[in-house]
């Protein structure tokens, strides 16, 4: 038996199916987390922000437009909380100990995970200092795969106002990168 729409179970949802509204967290609960993780720059806070988005959705399921694509909506809404979180927030100083995380492996391994526990750290540093409307579009298009046209679907924006952002963002994140940590340690 194939699995059901989205659609289907945003009816049964409705109806106080909490099955179906299980389905819909769990079909998109890890691609909603990495939305978040990657606007916000660290877990706990896009657990927060996915889990808030979940907890919006369950509260005006009924005011979903069933002709809209289900994760288009849910992506709108956690990129606004996202974004909202991103005001909120106070400028943190230095690395937490989150962003060092542990390094397990084989001692071979361990000056690759630091190295690439280092770039995330500096590219979240870098993200953190663009735009909420350039990061997002940043943070989707690159970091999640998603096309121009779906990002449009989330923004509420014109296609060619999706590209246009996400080639700023590029230029922004660029300028600041080499800013920061020089023309020799390129990113992008």
């Amino acid at each position: 038996m194939s699995s059901p729409t989205d659609a289907e179970l945003v009816l049964r949802a409705r109806e106080g199916d909490a099955e179906a509204f299980r389905g819909l967290v769990e079909r998109y609960q890890q691609r909603i987390f990495w939305v978040a993780r990657g606007m916000l720059g660290n877990d706990e806070d896009a657990r927060d922000a996915a889990q808030e988005a979940f907890i919006r959705v369950h509260r005006h399921l009924d005011r979903f437009d069933l002709g809209m694509r289900f994760y288009t909506w849910l992506y709108q809404i956690v990129v606004n909380l996202s974004i909202d979180q991103i005001r909120r927030r106070k400028k943190r100083q230095g690395v937490s100990l989150e962003a060092v995380g542990d390094v397990a492996g084989s001692p071979e391994d361990h000056g690759d995970a630091i190295q690439q526990q280092e770039l995330s750290v500096r590219v979240q540093s870098v993200l953190d200092e663009l735009p909420e409307k350039y990061k997002a579009v940043m943070v989707l298009s690159d970091l999640e795969g998603i096309s121009a046209k779906q990002i449009a679907d989330m923004t509420g924006t014109t296609h060619a106002t999706v590209r246009w952002r996400h080639h700023r963002a590029r230029k922004l994140f660029r300028e600041a990168w080499e800013k920061k940590f020089g023309k020799e340690s390129h990113v992008l």
